[in-house]
């Protein structure tokens, strides 16, 4: 099927549309239904009667329409949230972000070690179920229409600072796992990120008049173009020098925020996006095995409810430390749910260098499950949020 490419992907938009419209037609988020279109029809769909369903094999040849959708997703985040916001408010970020990283890191690593991981491998399941999906909270912002609440803020600026520590984190870890020779290798690339980061958020903070005069271009197409190929191209190069593509893309937003092109490039690029980040999620599904997953079930169960109830009551007092209103700070609470592309990311470093079965084989497969089950979840607590809201004026007024 795949050497007709032209029909390949004319099957799988037409069922991301059909599981689309089904999830809205019962109320839900479009992102697990786009999830579960990929394992359906990829390389492990279950067969019946000898007939496989597998339509797509490979998730190569639509692998850069799947990193063009982070891009633009975390570009948009940037544009909506602003840089001067973020710095201004710095102080109520951290104070927020502290509440979030000090009740739900520490969870996650006592769940694997209640698991009998070793000390190293419970860490890396802290990472994993700690990390909030940077690119599903920002899809489910968009299509709630929240993104322009005070709670949007709060809840980007708070991801923003779990990403963080995640990378700086991973990091370390990493280094024990490869082992001592490669520390100053690591330590150059993380030195060598930060310098990118330094210098893209000088260029974002100070260089928003320039950035006004060079794209102010009177044709549509070339204003398209000119954006979307400076926002892949900055953030490519930052993945060359060790920065998250999904990171700088922020940052290139954050840029735009401060121009006066802002609706110009909503109303041009907003279709691009959703159609790029629905194959994000796509290719998701993809690469994700049904059997792998079924072995490690009762992990990922236990692991779901214990972390995302945690989740809740420390993106709550999260949202109530930044400010935020009782009904603002269950918004947040729900948001923070979703675990997703970090968390993969993760799994897919510890299938190669991993140097235990737990860490090669166990950790990856749990992974899969969870941020598939919690980014289903997540999407369902968002949109319940009123849910989260009552129990916490519960406790609250009581």
């Amino acid at each position: 099927m795949t050497s007709n490419l032209v029909l390949t992907a004319g099957l799988f938009l037409t069922l991301l549309t059909i599981g689309g419209l089904l999830a809205l037609r019962v109320g839900q988020s479009v992102i697990p239904a786009y999830i579960l279109v990929g394992v359906l029809i990829g390389p492990f769909a279950p067969s019946v009667g000898g007939v496989s369903f597998t339509l797509v094999e490979s998730p190569a040849f639509i692998r850069l329409l799947a990193d063009l959708g982070v891009v633009l997703l975390l570009f948009f985040v940037g544009l909506e949230l602003g840089l001067t916001s973020l710095i201004q408010k710095r102080t109520r970020f951290a104070r927020a972000g502290a509440i979030d990283i000090g009740i739900s890191l520490p969870v996650g690593i006592l769940v694997g070690l209640v698991f009998g991981f070793t000390l190293l491998e419970a860490l890396f399941v802290g990472l994993i179920v700690f990390n909030s999906s940077t690119v599903i909270i920002a899809k489910s912002l968009i299509d709630l229409e929240w993104i322009v609440n005070p709670e949007s803020e709060a809840i980007l600026g708070v991801v923003v600072i779990e990403d963080i520590i995640t990378a700086a984190v991973f990091a370390v870890l990493s280094a024990f796992v490869l082992g001592a020779a490669d520390v100053a290798s690591l330590g150059r690339t993380i030195g060598q990120a930060a310098v990118v980061l330094l210098v893209l958020g000088l260029v974002a903070y100070y260089g928003g008049e320039w950035i006004d005069r060079a794209f102010d271009v009177h044709s549509s197409e070339l204003f398209l173009l000119g954006v979307l190929g400076v926002t892949a191209l900055v953030a490519g190069l930052g993945l060359a020098a060790g920065v998250s593509d999904a990171i700088v893309a922020f940052v290139v937003g954050a840029a735009f925020g401060q121009t006066s092109h802002v609706e110009r490039i909503e109303s041009l690029l907003a279709p691009s996006r959703n159609l790029f980040a629905a194959v994000f999620f796509f290719v998701i599904g993809l690469q994700t095995n049904p059997r792998v997953v079924v072995s490690v079930a009762g992990f990922v169960l236990v692991a779901v409810v214990v972390t995302l109830l945690c989740q809740l009551v420390s993106g709550y007092f999260a949202g109530r430390g930044y400010g935020l209103s009782v009904e603002q700070a269950s918004r947040m609470a729900s948001a923070l749910a979703p675990r997703g592309e970090f968390s993969l990311v993760i799994a897919a470093f510890l299938v190669t260098a991993g140097t235990t079965d737990a860490l090669r084989e166990t950790i990856p497969a749990f992974t899969v499950g969870y941020v598939l089950l919690t980014s289903v979840l997540g999407t369902v607590l968002m949109r319940n949020a009123h849910l989260v809201e009552r129990v916490a004026r519960r406790y609250t007024d009581g």
